[in-house]
C-alpha cells in the first residue's frame, strides 16, 4: 500500500495511521479527534474554532484549509 506521497506502507504503519490521524494516508498531519482528545483549540494562523486536538495544539499545528494555502494546494 501507498500513502499519499507514494511512499509504501506497511499493513501494520497503516493501522497505526488509521488509529492516529483524521486523514490516514492523506495530506492532513492532523490526529483523530476522541473523547480524550476532542478538537475543541482553535487554528492559531485563521482563528477558525473547533478544528485542533490537544495533541495537534502541542505540535503547533495549524488547520488543514491554513497548511493546504502554505504549501500551495488552494
Amino acid at each position: 500500500m501507498f500513502d499519499h506521497d507514494g511512499d509504501y506502507i506497511d499493513r501494520e504503519e497503516m493501522a497505526e495511521r488509521s488509529r492516529m490521524f483524521r486523514d490516514p494516508g492523506g495530506r492532513s498531519a492532523l490526529r483523530r479527534a476522541t473523547r480524550r482528545n476532542p478538537r475543541i483549540y482553535p487554528c492559531p494562523t485563521c482563528g477558525a474554532q473547533n478544528v485542533l486536538t490537544a495533541a495537534d495544539k502541542a505540535q503547533g499545528y495549524q488547520c488543514d484549509r491554513c497548511a493546504d494555502r502554505d504549501e500551495g494546494r488552494l
